[in-house]
């Protein structure tokens, strides 16, 4: 259903922030961009970079900061459920978006260490890492999907529901995956694994969720 257009422009300006970040990180590393790509079908990209992390990766700082800001225009369309910003709350989506990547690094922090409590710093360190690329490969689809929102459908609460099924989704699947990749390992550390999932992963989600169906 085709939409009256409406104010947009704040929308339309982040959206093409976010292909600008994209397309900086296609035209800096063209060949880990294409592996990148296929992330959720080939795990070379995994199993290729996951030994070159750096404190501070070029590459994903840049598909980082599409992720946030793809997320905060995102999660704006499913709570206000409209299109139209009013001008006097135009600084919300930097706020939001400045906030989401906050959390995301102080949480990041806050499993670095609580690996390091456990003893399974090589582990999470693994895990960390594929976590971080399949956000950021959800990153990329929130770029269409928010595209969509805006200027196709209405966000209604069917919609916008259908699409955070299918970001969680992957998400899950990125975990799976790296338990099914790692699983001997896993099997000498499971009790503590498990708390760490359940701490650190799963609990969030199922608070999200709570305050999304409230």
């Amino acid at each position: 259903m085709l939409r009256e257009v409406l104010s947009t422009e704040l929308y339309t300006i982040s959206l093409i922030i976010c292909l600008v970040l994209v397309a900086i990180a296609k035209l800096l590393f063209p060949k880990r961009f294409q592996d990148f790509l296929m992330l959720l079908i080939n795990f070379r990209y995994l199993k290729v970079y996951s030994r070159e992390q750096k404190f501070i990766d070029v590459f994903e700082g840049l598909l980082f900061t599409n992720l946030i800001i793809g997320l905060s225009v995102f999660i704006l369309l499913c709570f206000n459920l409209s299109i139209s910003i009013p001008e006097a709350e135009y600084l919300t989506p930097p706020k939001l978006a400045f906030g989401i990547g906050m959390l995301i690094l102080i949480k990041i922090l806050l499993e670095r260490l609580v690996s390091s409590i456990l003893n399974m710093d090589s582990i999470i360190d693994n895990y960390i890492f594929q976590k971080v690329s399949y956000k950021n490969f959800l990153g990329l689809l929130l770029i269409p999907i928010n595209a969509i929102l805006i200027y196709s459908w209405y966000p209604t609460r069917i919609s916008t529901s259908v699409f955070i099924i299918l970001l969680i989704l992957i998400n899950v699947y990125g975990i799976l995956i790296f338990i099914k990749d790692n699983l001997k390992t896993i099997k000498k550390n499971w009790l503590y694994f498990i708390l760490y999932l359940c701490a650190l992963e799963i609990s969030p989600y199922l608070v999200l969720y709570k305050i999304y169906t409230l």
